[in-house]
């Protein structure tokens, strides 16, 4: 469960709700069925009318994500690369088909299939990146569906609202009921403004930062499966894979690293001191 959107969510709603309740409103007072579904109908047709139906239907897939998402663990990510560069150091990079089975991520898996096949490594990253290109491509179609619909919205909202003064006008010979009839109209206004601007154009916001989270991750995958190709010391990718970790866990990275050297360092210095004893 994602924190941050849930309580987002929450506190945008339950400050709105508690504004006009505190002026003497009721949440009835903006539960009108009709308005909910101009603007509701109104903004999905539009978004249908412009793009593809099965980019529309990946766009609701998508959206659960904004609530439930799982982070990948960018450290755990960067361990799991150095140790399939100590592997083919040791081992040779063909040794790493055995490793294919336990890889997680899609994109790893396919960059370290290719390295195993001997695909040199230009061939390789203009394959992957093409992959890369080809999933950034995805994730914005669904990005955009929910940023046309955010600016949609308050347009069908204001329809509605013309709609439902059209329907007051009518009937002014009821002069007790024109004022009601006045405020129910404008609730399809509220109804517009509130799903662009409390749920579509937020959605979009936070899918398009997951997206640029996810290509760094497949970047960062992508340079440390070239590393191991090229032959690097796994120390210096390890060093160069922690560059994209944020700053204050690349630090703690650091430190850990250090002090693994020097326990290693320590211990070897103990072996050679024993052997010279021996």
């Amino acid at each position: 469960m994602d924190k941050s959107s849930s309580m987002g969510i929450a506190v945008a709603l339950g400050g709105i709700l508690g504004g006009m309740m505190i002026e003497g409103g009721r949440v009835g007072q903006v539960l009108q069925p009709t308005a909910a579904l101009i603007v509701f109908g109104g903004t999905l047709g539009a978004v249908m009318l412009q793009f593809p139906l099965d980019v529309v239907l990946r766009s609701f897939r998508e959206a659960k994500t904004v609530f439930l998402h799982r982070e990948t663990n960018v450290q755990e990510l960067i361990d799991q690369i150095v140790g399939f560069a100590h592997k083919a150091r040791r081992e040779g990079v063909v040794s790493l088909d055995k490793e294919l089975d336990k890889i997680g991520e899609p994109f790893l898996r396919k960059a370290v299939m290719l390295a195993v096949d001997g695909t040199q490594p230009e061939e390789l990253r203009e394959t992957m990146e093409f992959e890369l290109g080809f999933q950034t491509e995805q994730a914005e179609r669904v990005i955009q569906v929910f940023e046309a619909g955010g600016g949609f919205a308050p347009t069908i909202g204001i329809i509605g609202a013309v709609l439902g003064l059209i329907q007051v006008m009518q009937h002014l010979d009821q002069i007790s009921e024109v004022g009601r009839g006045i405020a129910v109209a404008f609730v399809a206004t509220i109804y517009g403004v509130a799903l662009a601007n409390l749920v579509l154009l937020p959605i979009a916001g936070k899918l398009r930062l997951r997206r640029r989270e996810a290509d760094l991750q497949r970047e960062l995958m992508l340079d440390g499966v070239l590393a191991i190709l090229g032959g690097v010391n796994p120390r210096v990718i390890q060093a160069k894979l922690s560059g994209y970790l944020p700053s204050g866990a690349a630090e703690a990275a650091s430190r850990q690293d250090e002090s693994k050297a020097k326990g290693e360092a320590g211990a070897r210095l103990k072996s050679e001191a024993a052997a010279g004893r021996g």
